[in-house]
């Protein structure tokens, strides 16, 4: 008998604080097959995932040629059903999932957790200029949910059944520390940057990825929206080059990169 599940669980018992089990015990339950993965979430958790600042990871599901929408914006179903366990079974493991306002209007999400056990996390909608409506259904339904947009702006304390939280601009959108710092202040400090691509990018570029994971597709668009979008690259050298862990899941491959807060050299 394969006795893989029981060495994960032997593996998670051992190397996690008391306080973290919790996590490991959410994607578990009603869920054995998540053992198998346990070098994927491991990182995840534990020491490694309990920093001064928290822990942030970003996440991006993208084609062979790095799409992760058609360019009207299409992309149920890019990955396969593998990856879509994969990203619940995140949601189950964070406090906190983000994404930006381009997601919810192209996509209208619910951003819970439903394929796999475990909680779901606190909805963080980045909506600087205050464009959504509230009949999005992450500000009808689900768990608790904030909106945070650009501290210049008037406007009602709560759209729908979220708590708008206002914060202060960058130079392009919302100043990611301060929102990173004003979830910390209400006790959310694992946080999963879910999407979209420009959203990620931003995290990434302001140096506030921990680790990210980038699955890839065996799909070709040949045109639609890109997963990255940074500032252009003159030379090689001024993008990051990176270390990966390489993942099977399902027909798709998914990158473990620990990112550990580096920013690309053209953003610096």
């Amino acid at each position: 008998m394969d006795d893989g599940p029981e060495r994960a669980r032997d593996a998670q018992s051992a190397s996690l604080p008391e306080g973290e089990a919790r996590h490991w015990a959410a994607l578990l339950s009603g869920d054995s097959t998540a053992c198998y993965h346990f070098p994927l979430y491991a990182p995840l958790l534990g020491q490694a995932a309990t920093g001064a600042d928290g822990f942030v990871l970003g996440r991006i599901a993208q084609t062979l040629d790095g799409r992760i929408a058609t360019a009207n914006g299409a992309s149920f179903w890019i990955s396969g059903q593998a990856d879509i366990l994969h990203t619940h079974r995140l949601r189950a493991l964070f406090d906190a999932i983000i994404v930006g306002a381009g997601t919810v209007e192209a996509d209208d999400p619910q951003l819970t957790t439903r394929a796999c056990a475990g909680p779901s996390p606190v909805r963080v909608i980045l909506d600087t200029e205050r464009r959504l409506s509230a009949t999005r259904r992450v500000f009808t339904e689900g768990p608790p949910t904030l909106l945070m947009v650009a501290d210049d702006l008037e406007g009602p304390q709560r759209l729908g059944m979220a708590d708008i939280v206002p914060i202060r601009r960058a130079a392009v959108g919302l100043n990611l520390h301060d929102v990173l710092a004003t979830l910390r202040t209400r006790g959310l400090r694992r946080v999963f940057v879910e999407g979209g691509g420009i959203t990620v990018s931003r995290f990434l570029a302001a140096g506030l990825l921990d680790r990210l994971h980038v699955t890839i597709a065996p799909l070709l668009l040949g045109s639609g929206i890109p997963s990255f979008t940074l500032p252009t690259a003159i030379r090689p050298d001024q993008g990051l080059r990176l270390e990966w862990t390489l993942h099977r899941l399902g027909d798709d491959v998914l990158f473990d990169i620990p990112i550990h807060r580096a920013r690309p050299p053209i953003c610096l």
